[in-house]
């Protein structure tokens, strides 16, 4: 599947947006690792781990893997990967994460509380209430009349807006105030779904943010301690990627 692709289904809008998020133990996985070809053209051996069973990454040399059991559950894996000459090395994790309180969907539309499969870079902007927690590229501070505009009738649909503070923006459905999310949004990273180009209906506000302790409405969240880490280890140079799926469709991508 083509890094950033969306499948379409139609869908009402409904259900507030806010992306909001009990643990899951990390799975230890054994696989036989393959042979890969090094730079100098010698044979060397790669661990054959989440990253390594991918199609293709599109040139990322850093990655994020979220891993369901299965579609139907709320629960994931999130793993760090960065490349190291022809193979991937384990960066961080395995941490607990938490998806959409409908699971997985191959078919994600706005409003379901499904987590989109696929491969999607991550946004070059991070954004957040709280100071920054160490991201090395540009971050925003949120402040009041930040916006995420998830009406899917707006021609600004899926994207940031500013409005003057205090007063109504253009655009409705359930976009959010993201100033008045501290909870959710000490800092988050952007997912680039539904964006390339933008689709109305088919999704939007697809973040990696902290865990509340619930399920979300389709982000992806992690312990803020664990979600401070990866931020301070993106690397816009390097193009990070994150793929999330059920084991089951993980090398489909």
């Amino acid at each position: 599947m083509p890094l950033g692709t969306v499948s379409l289904a139609l869908a009402t809008f409904a259900m507030p947006g806010q992306c909001s998020t009990p643990g899951v133990a990390a799975r230890t996985v054994v696989l036989v690792p393959p042979l890969a070809v090094a730079a100098h053209g010698a044979a060397t051996s790669c661990a054959y781990n989440q990253a390594a069973r991918l199609r293709a990454t599109d040139g990322a040399g850093q990655l994020i893997t979220v891993e369901a059991t299965a579609f139907q559950t709320t629960v994931a894996e999130v793993t760090l990967w960065q490349r190291d000459g022809k193979c991937w090395a384990l960066a961080g994790g395995p941490w607990s994460g938490l998806i959409g309180m409908n699971g997985f969907s191959n078919h994600h539309r706005e409003g379901d509380d499904t987590t989109p499969t696929g491969i999607y870079r991550i946004g070059p902007v991070v954004y957040g209430n709280a100071a920054n927690p160490g991201f090395r590229g540009p971050y925003h501070r949120l402040v009041c009349g930040d916006w995420w505009d998830e009406d899917p009738t707006s021609p600004e649909y899926n994207t940031f807006e500013h409005v003057p503070c205090g007063q109504s923006p253009p655009f409705g459905g359930d976009s959010e105030a993201l100033w008045t999310e501290t909870t959710y949004y000490p800092s988050f990273a952007v997912v680039e779904y539904n964006t390339h180009p933008v689709v109305h209906y088919a999704g939007s506000a697809i973040f990696v943010h902290a865990d509340t302790g619930s399920p979300t409405t389709g982000c992806v969240s992690i312990p803020i301690a664990d979600l401070d880490r990866l931020l301070r280890w993106l690397d816009g140079a390097r193009l990070p990627t994150i793929v999330m799926a059920p084991a089951s469709e993980l090398a489909s991508f």
